[in-house]
């Protein structure tokens, strides 16, 4: 890269999901490399505190898509600093980002879903998809071609997590030491399917034919915490399911996990997915937008039906079931794939030439 990218990246939201991850890995990574970027955010959102001490940090309202005085701040901030990309992430701050009359800024809005076009991403100057199958909704909702683009996601490098840490949530969760543990995590939401993956626990026996006890840990919070927690109760899983709520340290649960399961009934990306490979464990997914994407059945993970529990707990069993060379065999090409097409230099070096190339489009 010639020469340093001034870039300035809004998000509006109030949580510390998947899309707010990214948020977090990206501008870091931009600022370690050396180019000047401002995040601006929420103040009362958990983005602030998980930021890099090296990204400077701008705090506005937007408390909602129809926040006028927020839509002027930024504005007058773009004004001001005059970045050479405003890059927006998800509706609410892409509809509220407006370039000031004869900016030299270019605004790329950054989509990781199938979200309306109208009103909220049309004024950008560049769109970004995370997967090949928004880029072509994007394609289909009428864009040019030549200023839409594919960039993928990155997650971060693992930890090393000692026995004795997993020996101690083992113990903290009332986990017996000879448990297998099936793991889950992800917003409490019903897209993301956890009502069919309880179902499906339920469908299964209580331990494996050596005698070791199943349980299911699922990681997570959200809207439909409750509706799961009752679920529980009524299946009579309390004893062998627990929800644990949201935990920011994946590595420790990643490690106490034996296989990964992402029931998502919509899932445009599946940042779970990458994660899960990342820390090296077996993967089952449900045939969603995005594991159907990633997932390549059979060589770096497992696909089953859609809104199907009787085939997902099919699928956990045999996962489970399967020999360790081939659950290795998974494990190894699930990597390969993070390595090769979602590393953090890989996806960042591609949103600097983006950017490199952005800026010298005629306008």
């Amino acid at each position: 890269m010639s020469r340093p990218i001034h870039s300035l990246h809004i998000i509006g939201s109030r949580r510390l999901a998947g899309a707010e991850r990214f948020f977090v890995r990206l501008v870091g990574a931009l600022a370690e490399r050396g180019h000047p970027t401002v995040a601006v955010i929420r103040g009362d959102s958990p983005v602030a505190a998980a930021l890099s001490p090296a990204v400077q940090q701008v705090h506005l309202g937007m408390r909602s898509k129809y926040d006028l005085w927020s839509a002027w701040q930024i504005r007058r901030l773009i004004a001001r600093r005059q970045p050479d990309i405003v890059q927006t992430y998800m509706g609410r701050a892409s509809r509220l980002t407006r370039l000031p009359a004869g900016s030299r800024s270019v605004h790329i809005a950054r989509l990781g879903g199938f979200y309306g076009l109208d009103g909220y991403y049309r004024h950008a100057d560049a769109w970004v998809g995370n997967t090949h199958g928004i880029v072509e909704y994007l394609l289909r909702g009428g864009l040019p071609a030549e200023r839409v683009h594919y960039i993928g996601n990155f997650v971060p490098p693992t930890r090393a997590v000692d026995a004795a840490e997993v020996a101690a949530l083992r113990q903290r969760l009332g986990l017996p030491p000879q448990a297998r543990v099936v793991l889950a995590m992800g917003r409490l939401v019903e897209k993301k399917g956890f009502d069919d993956l309880l179902d499906a626990w339920a469908r299964l026996p209580a331990s494996d034919a050596d005698g070791r006890p199943l349980h299911l840990v699922l990681a997570g919070s959200g809207g439909h915490q409750q509706a799961l927690a009752d679920r529980v109760a009524a299946l009579k899983l309390g004893a062998r399911a627990h929800l644990v709520g949201w935990q920011n340290d994946l590595a420790l649960w990643y490690a106490l996990g034996e296989i990964f399961v992402c029931p998502s009934r919509q899932e445009p990306l599946g940042n779970v997915i990458l994660e899960a490979w990342r820390h090296r464990i077996p993967l089952l997914s449900t045939r969603n937008e995005g594991a159907c994407e990633l997932v390549r059945d059979g060589e770096n993970g497992r696909l089953v039906p859609l809104r199907d529990p009787a085939a997902l707990a099919e699928g956990i069993l045999a996962l489970l079931q399967t020999p360790a060379e081939a659950r290795r065999a998974l494990i190894d090409a699930g990597q390969r794939c993070v390595d090769e097409e979602h590393s953090e230099q890989r996806v960042t070096e591609a949103y600097l030439a983006l950017y490199e190339r952005a800026t010298r489009r005629p306008r």
